[in-house]
């Protein structure tokens, strides 16, 4: 009998060492996993790449609205091909230099332009280029109808 439970003992002492070792290879496995996801989430974040090279990049007119938040605006911009993911583009506005700073308004946005550039854009830093949004009195212009007239005169079309 004393055999016998020896025998028990072993056998179990193997099976938690291999269920050890299970549990283990899990949270490796786990730690890798997150570790990549990470890297992969700060690289997209600080590697600012364009949707396209200045070659084939296309102009894209961009409508921002009053009370859009910058995750509104990233699905704006992802829906419209000039960013690849929102979630991406709030971490890049919190922490760039135009935190805070993008304004409503009716934009010209190319697919060449890095996220840092789109930002600088719609936060009215740097407006070459942009459609002008006042009118005679100073105040902003609603509504985006100057800008489809605009794009009709450069595709040779003629403004309504």
């Amino acid at each position: 009998m004393g055999k016998q439970i020896r025998k028990q003992k072993k056998s179990s002492i193997i099976a938690g060492g291999f269920l050890r070792f299970g549990i283990y290879l899990c949270v490796v496995i786990g730690v890798i996993f997150i570790g990549k996801s990470a890297y992969d989430f700060g690289y997209e974040i600080f590697n600012q790449e364009a949707m396209a090279d200045k070659e084939n990049g296309r102009d894209i007119t961009v409508v921002l609205k009053k009370g859009d938040s910058v995750y509104q605006i990233g699905k704006i911009l992802k829906k419209k091909g000039l960013i690849e993911d929102a979630k991406i583009f709030v971490v890049q506005e919190k922490l760039s230099n135009y935190k805070g700073k993008l304004q409503t308004g009716t934009y010209i946005l190319n697919t060449s332009m890095t996220p840092d550039e789109l930002m600088a854009i719609l936060a009215k830093e740097d407006t070459e280029g942009q459609p002008d949004q006042t009118d005679a009195d100073g105040a902003a212009k609603e509504g985006s109808s100057d800008i489809e007239g605009e794009s009709e005169k450069e595709q040779g079309g003629e403004a309504p």
